[in-house]
């Protein structure tokens, strides 16, 4: 019997919430270290990141809601396909089925802009105008400036070589 290669969801089967692996860690993680100090209060984050993302971040859920506005900016190029590493099973002479996400089909040709459309989602929402990061390869800054766009946020990058 032929096996499948190529798995795609419908429309209607994409998820509406973010699973937390956190939630199901036997203990909880150690909150984020502060460069500067040995305390790690959640409050330092708030130097770099809205407060609605600090609390998704640190959030004891295990399914968090994704956005009603984030869900319609992913669906401009989602469901991407499920595919079957079939050679790599084969030359590993593995039994186990080896499964790969095809994100070559989002605008910037990677996974990046799956986090950063709800990224410029939450700072939008906290009320921030402008956002400033750092790329190396280009694929996150010409991610988050999707973002920031999608948002009327302002995008401000450095590119690293």
């Amino acid at each position: 019997m032929p096996f499948k290669s190529n798995i795609m969801l419908k429309q209607e089967e994409i998820p509406t919430h973010w699973y937390n692996v956190l939630a199901d860690f036997p203990t909880p993680m150690a909150p984020p270290l502060h460069p500067g100090r040995s305390n790690r209060p959640a409050g330092d984050l708030s130097a770099i990141f809205a407060m609605n993302i600090i609390e998704q971040e640190m959030s004891p859920q295990r399914y968090i809601e994704i956005p009603r506005e984030v869900r319609e900016i992913y669906a401009l190029w989602r469901p991407t396909p499920l595919r079957r590493a079939i050679r790599f099973e084969q030359a590993l002479g593995t039994p186990a089925h080896i499964y790969y996400k095809y994100e070559g089909v989002s605008p910037a040709g990677s996974h990046k802009p799956n986090s950063a459309i709800p990224q410029a989602w939450y700072n939008k929402q906290a009320g921030i105008k402008r956002i400033a990061t750092e790329t190396g390869a280009g694929q996150w800054g010409s991610s988050l400036a999707l973002a920031c766009n999608l948002f009327g946020i302002e995008c401000v990058f450095t590119w690293s070589r």
